[in-house]
């Protein structure tokens, strides 16, 4: 497998960090979600919670580090061509993926920061961004929840057009971001 990008596939640096972060994604959204399962104020709920935060981090670092690769590595084409509207559409889902996956995590960061509570990252405390303040968390937790909720819907969106153009455009939208040996 290659490592860069070439006319006809992403390279295996790009591959590994789109399912990287789709992993990441899933692992955040699972550990968001079943700390319910676990009563308030048990250790359970609070590792579930822990883990929610450190991988949201990492999500932040890696979204970065996408974005800088992007910069450096031009996507392959799809073939055949898509209509404008629908590359102007796989643009606009991606710059609202990568919105969510910056945003949301340093949404959760000032969230974290505005409540007063340690910034957990996997051995160490991050500094706050702003102030203790809770109308502030108030605030900026309403958003950090609806942005969540819209990811589903965009994740979900994202993963429904890779399949709508492998079944049913049979272009090489999925397969390009597939693992293979070359």
């Amino acid at each position: 497998m290659k490592w860069r990008n070439d006319a006809t596939a992403y390279g295996g640096i790009s591959i590994a960090f789109h399912w990287v972060m789709a992993a990441l994604l899933v692992a955040v959204y699972a550990f968001m979600e079943l700390r319910g399962i676990f009563p308030k104020g048990s250790a359970g709920r609070e590792l579930m919670k822990n883990a929610h935060f450190m991988l949201g981090l990492s999500v932040l670092a890696l979204a970065a580090a996408r974005l800088a690769l992007n910069l450096l590595d031009r996507a392959p084409p799809i073939a055949p061509e898509p209509p404008r509207w629908q590359s102007l559409s796989g643009h606009a889902m991606h710059y609202a993926l990568y919105a969510l996956m910056l945003g949301l995590p340093l949404l959760g960061w000032l969230l974290l920061s505005a409540s007063g509570k340690p910034i957990p990252f996997f051995g160490l405390t991050l500094p706050a961004l702003i102030a203790e303040n809770s109308d502030t968390a108030d605030l900026i937790k309403e958003i950090h929840e609806a942005g969540a909720t819209a990811g589903y819907f965009l994740i979900g969106g994202h993963a429904a057009a890779a399949l709508f153009h492998h079944y049913v455009k049979k272009d090489n939208t999925l397969l390009r971001m597939l693992p293979r040996s070359r």
